[in-house]
């Protein structure tokens, strides 16, 4: 992206959809991250995928809505709840008010919670490495100074609800079936993949052949603490399978400013993949025979097998980077010393639990007997 883009471009992918170009992450210079976002018109509807931050960029959303063409409802797609995607999601309701129109707006429910308290989620994800990666102050410090570079940051709006709240459908992709939700008579489908966050869904917009991947696409690994790199790595699998077959021609996604089409495409996504395996291949190579791991240790090697295979992401930092060698170290089993990830990590031993006591006995037996007997007048033995 850097030297091709700045924040606000707009690539036309068709005369109906238009990718709405973001910008990295820049602390030093007090720069947020702002995630691409799409608009495009299924027929009456405007879809809006995710909204970035700063007004700047919200500006730029208000161009390419008037460039996709005539539209009549409003629809606002929120992939997941990170600060670089929401900010202006507001801006549905006030697109709505000025041209009369109705609006609607869907998030994921389980990336509700950071969308409320974004800065005790960062504060969690910076606890994880506050003792093996350099974070520029203490976790709760780091945390308030990422989220403040987020502004104005306006997640919600009148419209918004979360996706969950409507009826669970089963979808195909190609050949892949998958659940998720459908809109706009079927031209837009929004489907669960929750690998980069825990509710992180994928938009497929049927009249552009498209997918936008979001940020399930941000390297082989995923660094925050609610991935799930199963799930990264199963979804860039099927969005691959539905191009190879024709299902899907172009896939964009959050931080990288490429459209992709066909085998690009497909060879994009098995890269991928493949680094996600190469580098749990890695972490396993630098750990064997030096069991209990040094996190710090692991890190700077972990570090030099990034710049050696890839996967570090499209915006790759150490803090960054240390969240995803703590995901690995865990991926592979390994656990920290009296549970803080700084102290040296492990395999726990392999411990027969013991016997369990069925029914209690003695002076025991008369509390449990009355919360028996309390269990089966509320009914709950039924």
């Amino acid at each position: 992206m850097p030297g091709e883009h700045t924040l606000g471009d707009l690539v036309e992918i068709d005369d109906r959809t238009v990718l709405v170009i973001g910008q990295e992450l820049d602390v030093a210079h007090d720069q947020p991250d702002v995630g691409h976002a799409l608009v495009h018109r299924a027929g009456d509807d405007l879809v809006l995928v995710d909204t970035g931050v700063t007004d700047a960029f919200r500006a730029a959303l208000r161009t390419a809505v008037d460039r996709v063409g005539p539209w009549s409802r409003l629809l606002l797609l929120t992939t997941h709840g990170h600060t670089d995607h929401v900010g202006n999601n507001d801006l549905v309701d006030e697109l709505a008010a000025e041209r009369g129109v109705p609006a609607e707006h869907w998030v994921p429910a389980r990336d509700l919670a950071q969308m409320r308290d974004p800065v005790t989620y960062w504060e969690h994800a910076f606890e994880r490495i506050g003792g093996v990666a350099a974070l520029p102050a203490p976790p709760a410090l780091s945390a308030k100074k990422i989220v403040s570079l987020f502004q104005p940051l306006r997640p919600f709006g009148a419209t918004t609800r979360a996706y969950e709240e409507r009826p669970l459908e089963r979808l195909t992709l190609g050949s892949a079936r998958m659940t998720g939700w459908s809109f706009a008579d079927g031209a837009v489908r929004v489907l669960r993949s929750q690998g980069h966050t825990a509710g992180h869904v994928v938009v497929h917009l049927r009249d552009a052949g498209l997918v936008h991947l979001g940020d399930e696409a941000n390297g082989g690994c995923g660094a925050m603490p609610d991935a799930d790199q199963l799930k990264l790595h199963t979804v860039l699998g099927t969005v691959a399978t539905a191009v190879a077959e024709g299902a899907v021609s172009t896939v964009t996604q959050a931080h990288d400013a490429a459209v992709r089409r066909g085998d690009k495409a497909v060879a994009h996504l098995d890269e991928l993949v493949d680094q996600g395996v190469a580098l749990q291949d890695a972490a396993l190579e630098v750990t064997a025979g030096h069991e209990p791991i040094d996190p710090h240790r692991f890190l700077g090697d972990f570090t030099r097998k990034i710049s050696e295979v890839g996967g570090g992401g499209p915006n790759p930092n150490p803090v960054f980077t240390g969240m995803m060698a703590v995901n690995v170290l865990a991926e592979l089993g390994l656990r920290p010393a009296h549970g803080h990830d700084d102290q040296l990590w492990s395999r726990p031993a392999s411990t027969n639990p013991e016997p369990v006591a069925g029914m209690p006995h003695g002076l025991a037996l008369l509390p449990a007997a009355a919360a028996m007997v309390g269990w089966k007048l509320r009914g709950r033995d039924r």
